[in-house]
């Protein structure tokens, strides 16, 4: 991925496991800010870290994408942090 990925804003669902890890950490090793989305809050916590440790910008916002008002949180907390979201 080019560096056209520093800095923008991803908002990761699923981010506790398979694809959506793997996902967040690939837009973390290019330079996004990721934003860490799913119901595990603690195994958002334990990848949070890790990528912390090497240097990336990470936000964990636990959501339930069944619940419209978790996803309302979710945009609100992101938008509050970073004023946007690039990729969803």
């Amino acid at each position: 991925m080019p560096v056209r990925l520093k800095g923008k804003v991803v908002v990761i669902t699923g981010a506790s496991s398979g694809f959506g890890e793997d996902a967040a950490r690939l837009f973390a090793k290019e330079g996004a800010r990721v934003v860490l989305s799913a119901r595990r809050e603690h195994r958002l916590q334990e990848l949070a870290n890790q990528l912390q440790s090497s240097g990336a910008d990470v936000l964990v916002v636990p959501l339930d994408v069944n619940e419209p008002t978790s996803i309302d949180q979710m945009v609100s907390i992101v938008k509050e942090k970073y004023g946007r979201i690039d990729i969803l």
